[in-house]
């Protein structure tokens, strides 16, 4: 009965948000789920979904938990070196401009770390920064772009002293920033991608998902790179046959289109 019970909240959360929960792994989001409901005190699926669909708050709090928000500026900061170093130089060798897609952003940490490399070290080119999530609540505060101390422990500090104005101990980002940057929802599951993109930076995000996820979600960011475009992504998420996607790796986590 509570089998099905979940199986029909599933159903129905994905008629009326678009949200696929089977193409999550199942054990890891239905606790997730479990756990939030039990927390609200509702004694069933059926019951957790009629307050979903009437209390905004609830529902609000119900995306934020599907989506993992944990994000730092230049996470894990011997990639973002690999990205200044190599991949950038690549891209920009006869470009003056770049696309970049930061899929499932979250509160903004990945597209503000991209627009600041980009000004520091090539601040001749034109930069066009499409920074995406499934959780509007995230989108807003990554338009805010105010952060605690902790989300800057792996910037380097003259950088923190140059795009960041400390008040009441938390950290505003240089507004000038924010015009390089889109912020819009997306559901990697169900919307269209975009396409012409020189990189797309998605990471930390695709191991949530369900190998038939996984093939979708390659395959299309493989539709939307250019030739030679490159995908960048977490450190817990090689793909071990790029070849199916059209890729070719090219550094630790890098991979490029062929």
């Amino acid at each position: 009965m509570m089998d099905e019970d979940y199986n029909q909240f599933i159903k129905k959360i994905h008629n009326k948000l678009g949200i696929n929960l089977n193409l999550y792994k199942e054990a890891q989001m239905r606790r997730r789920i479990t756990t939030l409901k039990n927390k609200r005190g509702f004694t069933s699926f059926n019951s957790y979904y009629n307050a979903l669909m009437t209390n905004g708050d609830l529902l609000n709090e119900f995306i934020d938990r599907l989506t993992i928000n944990v994000s730092e500026f230049y996470r894990n900061p011997k990639r973002w070196e690999v990205l200044k170093n190599t991949i950038f130089p690549q891209l920009l060798k006869n470009n003056h401009s770049i696309s970049i897609w930061s899929a499932a952003c979250s509160t903004g940490e990945e597209p503000y770390s991209l627009a600041i490399l980009l000004r520091e070290y090539f601040p001749n080119i034109r930069v066009r920064i499409l920074a995406t999530d499934l959780d509007e609540n995230v989108l807003q505060r990554a338009k805010e772009g105010i952060y605690p101390k902790q989300a800057l422990k792996d910037l380097p500090q003259p950088l923190i002293n140059k795009y960041f104005t400390e008040k009441n101990h938390l950290f505003h980002i240089d507004p000038s920033l924010k015009k390089d940057i889109t912020y819009k929802k997306h559901n990697l599951l169900a919307d269209p991608y975009p396409n012409n993109m020189d990189l797309i930076v998605c990471r930390n995000v695709v191991i949530y998902f369900t190998d038939e996820a996984k093939d979708i979600i390659y395959n299309n960011f493989g539709k939307a790179l250019k030739q030679n475009g490159v995908l960048f992504v977490g450190s817990t998420e090689q793909i071990f046959n790029p070849n199916q996607y059209n890729f070719k790796l090219i550094d630790t986590f890098f991979y490029q289109k062929n």
